[in-house]
């Protein structure tokens, strides 16, 4: 048992308290959940085909989708399956459950039988407890993953778990700085640490859970290092509680060369790291998230990004995309919108699978630059705590030494401002306290006045906002007109 892992006496301890915090959650029975999940069969289990899509150099598909009502979403994801040929399957959560407002998440369900529609934008999975989650996981033949946003998950993973979901999104870092504004980072890893360890016990017990960390964060102009950094240090907290099945993530960020050096490179340096945790015992997977930032309105430009997204990913040699719909500027999509989404991404993703994208000087000059810059914030995250990721990463982000663009969080320093340069590549404008060293900062300034020269302009904050507008107006680098 590794040094790091929660104890058992401790797990149950805290077992005992979170079952008591909604009526779902009262008396739920762990040894039953697992003997449960023993008899979903192995073509409905996230890890078993993450782990294949890996071995074979298969991209996967899957979509975000979750409405308020059981048999509204079964029909859903029903529709997914079959009209959009995804090959895993979301269940998106309400944010009320999120939020731990199970109370008000109640009286959305109420509210949305009445009015015969969702009234929530997810499925408020606490609420429906353990039976309500069988039948969802029931009525697909697919696997099942549980996406969310929540600080503190640990109710929603015993039902959702112990209900027969394969797969649990998110993670003490990446479920907080980019979606709460005054959950303490110690007690979001901290509560995370029971998930994993939750896990672990499955995974002690037969039963493979996949766990994928929130790549994309805030998904606004997020610089790889960045995404990667916090991927890799809540994959070894992962691990740390026991988990085998890993699926680190990055959201597109637009220049494909960029994206391509990005996904590389997170998985070697996820290796990196984890090897010199004394982690061996693992199945790494990668995923990478379509577009996340602001879509043009109008479907046949929309449908541009969505095939552009696609191609990206088979060529970074992604293991699974998340797939985004034509109507992302309008807010919550149809299942019509999401299938025609995914359908879009599966032309794309037939036309270049045995297609490979050739590596040359210039992207593996990318690949070692975002190595570089992964390396120089681990190594301070180390530093911070004395050797301890877990200690360091908490006190890396009080200093500033890890910074995540555009997050609400006060715990997040948010003084990193990144742009565009003249290729489109995200670069740091303002660094903060970011932990890069002086050479590492002066190429970012380079590629940056590259760009102000061509655009006759100083490098200046206008750039960011141009930038983060720039693709739901049909370019990539936001240009003055």
């Amino acid at each position: 048992m590794s040094s790091h892992m929660l104890s058992r006496d401790s797990f149950n301890r805290i077992r005992s308290e979170i079952l008591e915090t909604w009526p779902t959650g009262k008396g739920l029975d762990l040894e039953e959940g697992i003997e449960y999940q023993k008899k979903i069969p192995a073509a409905k289990n996230f890890a078993v085909a993450m782990r294949k899509a890996s071995e074979t150099g298969e991209t996967l598909l899957q979509p975000r989708a979750g409405v308020a009502l059981i048999q509204d979403h079964i029909k859903l994801l029903q529709y997914l399956e079959k009209e959009g040929e995804a090959d895993l399957l979301p269940t998106t959560i309400d944010a009320y459950t999120r939020q731990n407002r199970y109370q008000e998440a109640a009286v959305g369900i109420e509210k949305s039988l009445q009015a015969r529609t969702s009234l929530l934008n997810g499925f408020p999975a606490v609420n429906h407890g353990l039976i309500g989650c069988r039948q969802v996981t029931e009525a697909v033949k697919k696997p099942i993953q549980v996406r969310h946003g929540t600080p503190d998950a640990r109710l929603l993973a015993e039902i959702t778990l112990a209900g027969g979901f394969t797969s649990y999104e998110g993670g003490g870092i990446s479920y907080n700085i980019p979606y709460a504004k005054k959950v303490p980072l110690k007690k979001s890893i901290e509560d995370w640490k029971y998930v994993d360890r939750l896990v672990g016990i499955y995974e002690e017990n037969g039963v493979h859970i996949n766990r994928e960390p929130f790549g994309p964060l805030t998904g606004t102009l997020v610089p790889p290092f960045v995404s990667h950094v916090v991927a890799i240090v809540e994959g070894i907290l992962a691990l740390r509680q026991g988990v085998k099945s890993l699926t680190l993530g990055y959201g597109q960020g637009g220049n494909m060369f960029q994206d391509i050096a990005a996904l590389i490179s997170l998985k070697s340096l996820a290796h990196e790291f984890f090897k010199r945790e004394g982690f061996s015992d693992y199945e790494l997977t990668t995923v990478f998230h379509q577009w996340m930032g602001g879509f043009p309105e109008d479907e046949a430009k929309a449908f541009s990004v969505i095939s552009w997204g696609a191609s990206v990913a088979v060529l970074a040699g992604a293991d699974k995309v998340i797939v985004k719909s034509p109507h992302e500027a309008m807010g919550i999509p149809t299942k019509e919108a999401n299938a025609q989404g995914l359908r879009c991404t599966r032309q794309a993703v037939n036309m270049l699978r045995d297609q490979k994208f050739p590596i040359g000087p210039e992207h593996r000059k990318e690949i070692e630059m975002i190595e570089r810059e992964v390396r120089s914030i681990m190594e301070a995250i180390y530093r911070l705590g004395n050797g301890d990721i877990e200690n360091g990463v908490v006190a890396a982000f009080e200093a500033g030494a890890m910074d995540i663009p555009f997050a609400p969080s006060i715990h997040n320093h948010g003084k990193i401002l990144p742009m565009r340069d003249n290729e489109g590549y995200i670069r740091v404008f303002n660094k903060g306290n970011l932990a890069l060293d002086d050479e590492i900062v002066a190429y970012h300034r380079a590629r940056l006045e590259e760009r102000a020269k061509a655009e006759n302009r100083d490098v200046c904050f206008q750039m960011v906002t141009d930038d983060i507008y720039a693709i739901s107006k049909g370019r990539l680098v936001g240009r003055p007109r």
